[in-house]
């Protein structure tokens, strides 16, 4: 295979579950998910498996 036909096939992959995903819901910013999300916002509950012990 070529780069451009590799390169389109990946494209037009990626292209069609975008249009999947659009025609199955439309698009609600309101309701969207951060684009960042670096965490819940909520304070750990629990403990850390590789916390060291005091």
């Amino acid at each position: 295979m070529t780069r451009h036909l590799t390169a389109g096939l990946a494209l037009a992959f990626i292209l069609g579950v975008v249009a999947l995903d659009a025609t199955g819901a439309p698009p609600n910013p309101y309701k969207a998910p951060a684009a960042l999300a670096f965490g819940s916002g909520l304070p750990t509950s629990g403990g850390f498996c590789g916390a060291m012990p005091k």
